[in-house]
């Protein structure tokens, strides 16, 4: 009986291990599917609309269809495009329904080819934080 209560004792700790582990895989495949979406969105949105001299022409719709992927992310939220108000030769990748330790990371991740990094707002405690990122001129 001992022995058994041994076992048990044993099978927990690998399990508790284990869950850890997964978690951890779970939380960077997301971030790597999100990088990966992030990367064919701007590769997609530069060949469609690199014949003009600004990215005003942007719009949600026709560019998810055009390259075929859903506006949803891993995380639940949602990806938007728009253009950058403040400057019409820059567009904007917005990443919404994150956590905010997903918010954090994401934003403190280097991202090839944006202007500024990615700016977050992740001060929410619940999915409600957003990061964007700016590409263009």
């Amino acid at each position: 009986m001992i022995e058994m209560l041994g076992v048990l004792a044993i099978m927990g700790v690998i399990t508790v291990g284990a869950i850890g582990m997964i978690t951890s895989a779970m939380r960077m495949q997301k971030q790597s599917t999100v990088n990966d979406d992030v990367v064919m969105m701007v590769t997609s949105v530069r060949q469609l609309l690199g014949e003009y001299d600004d990215f005003s022409n942007i719009d949600n719709s026709t560019i998810f269809t055009a390259i075929g992927m859903k506006n949803k992310n891993p995380y639940g939220g949602n990806y938007a495009l728009a253009v950058n108000p403040s400057n019409a030769r820059q567009f904007i990748v917005s990443i919404d329904g994150l956590s905010k330790s997903d918010c954090k990371t994401l934003t403190t991740k280097a991202w090839t080819d944006s202007v500024n990094g990615a700016q977050g707002e992740c001060d929410k405690d619940t999915s409600d934080n957003i990061v964007k990122i700016i590409y263009g001129e």
